[in-house]
């Protein structure tokens, strides 16, 4: 409640403190749903704009992150709902379509998930259920703590072991696709 009074008020530090805290999470959450890295960057982009530019209409009835990802999830559906409008229109009169995923995109993305994939595959049972839980269905720490019986300082200490292990594992790999 704090946080969203603050963000009413214009408070810049905590909307860089939101955007620090949940980005990540956006990001994951539309890259699961999408497997598209480039919308899901723009998804996360777009989300936090209008989060900026809605600040004065939050709700305090609503947790933020519940808003925030409902404001994600809208956003993703718009851009998918007009990038697919563009491909039909593209098609129909005949025009290349610079918004097809080219032969390298694909290559990129395909890579990236499969990077993630292994490793995944390489974290404990436990860890790899909280970071999936939290990055690709959206759940905050608290509600995994809740639904897998764990402290809340548990499935934090998991998720900073998730990322560490992910940032060793994929900087090699982002660094090739980048």
């Amino acid at each position: 409640m704090k946080t969203i009074a603050a963000l009413q008020r214009s408070d810049q530090s905590v909307f860089e403190q939101v955007f620090r805290q949940y980005h990540e999470a956006i990001y994951f959450y539309v890259l699961g749903k999408t497997a598209s890295p480039y919308i899901a960057e723009e998804v996360v982009q777009v989300t936090f704009v209008k989060l900026w530019q809605t600040r004065a209409s939050l709700s305090c009835q609503y947790q933020l992150s519940t808003q925030l990802f409902r404001i994600a999830r809208t956003t993703m559906i718009d851009m998918l709902r007009k990038e697919k409008n563009v491909r039909r229109h593209a098609t129909v009169i005949n025009l290349p379509d610079g918004h097809k995923n080219d032969v390298w995109e694909k290559i990129e993305e395909k890579e990236l998930l499969r990077a993630v994939d292994h490793a995944m595959s390489h974290m404990p049972d436990v860890r790899r259920k909280v970071f999936a839980m939290s990055r690709f269905q959206g759940k905050s720490y608290s509600e995994i703590a809740t639904e897998l019986t764990l402290s809340l300082k548990t499935i934090e200490s998991h998720m900073t072991a998730a990322l560490k292990q992910l940032r060793q594992l994929l900087g090699a790999c982002l660094f090739f696709i980048l």
